[in-house]
């Protein structure tokens, strides 16, 4: 009845027979024959095919409602404890925004690599890392943004202030001006989307409102945002782990917020099938236990 139960839980979730083969690694065939031998026991359809995939009935809702994530837990639960008596064979990918796994995810892979696991990183921005582990190409991920692509689970492991910097020049500029807008206005605005995520969020807790403008650099990494700034061109927005040691030695300067930084956070993320190979349940758990020793106590999940 398990298999048939998690078979019943994938398809759910992929919406699709072959999406739940794949990443169950199991044929169609087997699939189907899982699903309707589950119809046969409860004695009801639980899905409608068609052409694009299938549509749970309200059976099906119904009972994915009642499993939730307790299949998950269980089997990694059960993956861990297999974990801790069996030798970490194999490599884990993971997947995320280049300048956070370098300088946050990096140092904390220590205790796994030590067990003799291989590690893969590999970067992404979000929607690739969504798409990555969607896909099976990648077991864990790592995004500055919140999920909700159902397939996925996730969950909160760190909190970093974020706050606006310069050059010392620039920021001069800035502080002598009589209007902080304006001031900001005047000067190249550096971004790491054309969106400009962070820097909306870090005037949006200023309660500073600006005309839309075009950044004059958009890097997918904020260590080349950095460097820039480093040179005396532009200001951004920066998480406190990449501009601290640059802070310190007076490289680069503050920006004075008016309310006060903003706060980024970073989740791990994962496909629930995975969790059933104990290296990565493992590789899961250590990351969500190194990262998470920081978070704020109300941020901590009970």
């Amino acid at each position: 009845m398990l298999i048939r139960l998690r078979t019943f839980v994938e398809v759910y979730r992929q919406r699709s027979i072959s999406g739940a083969a794949r990443a169950l690694d199991l044929t169609q065939p087997a699939i189907s024959q899982h699903v309707a031998s589950l119809e046969g026991a409860i004695g009801r359809q639980l899905f409608e095919r068609h052409a694009q995939g299938v549509t749970p009935t309200a059976a099906a809702d119904e009972l994915a409602k009642d499993i939730g994530d307790r299949l998950d837990l269980a089997e990694a639960a059960l993956a861990t404890a297999r974990a801790r008596s069996a030798a970490m064979a194999g490599a884990v990918r993971i997947i995320g925004h280049a300048d956070f796994l370098s300088e946050m995810i990096a140092p904390l892979l220590v205790p796994l690599l030590e067990t003799g696991m291989r590690v893969r990183l590999e970067t992404a921005n979000h929607d690739g890392v969504m798409h990555s582990l969607v896909e099976g190409h990648c077991d864990l991920g790592l995004s500055a943004s919140p999920i909700n692509d159902r397939r996925l689970r996730s969950e909160l492991v760190h909190c970093e202030r974020v706050i606006a910097v310069a050059a010392p020049a620039v920021a001069a500029r800035i502080a002598a001006a009589g209007d902080l807008v304006t001031a900001l206005a005047s000067e190249p605005v550096l971004a790491y989307n054309i969106e400009q995520s962070l820097i909306d969020e870090w005037l949006e807790t200023n309660r500073l409102h600006r005309e839309p403008v075009s950044p004059a650099l958009v890097a997918p990494d904020l260590r080349g945002l950095r460097a820039l700034l480093g040179v005396g061109f532009g200001w951004t927005v920066l998480p406190i782990y990449l501009c601290a040691a640059e802070l310190a030695r007076g490289d680069l300067v503050e920006i004075p917020a008016p309310i006060g930084p903003g706060t980024n956070s970073y989740f791990l993320v994962w496909l629930p099938a995975a969790l059933r190979q104990p290296r990565i349940a493992h590789a899961r758990q250590t990351l969500i236990r190194q990262l998470r020793h920081d978070l704020p106590l109300d941020a901590v999940p009970a």
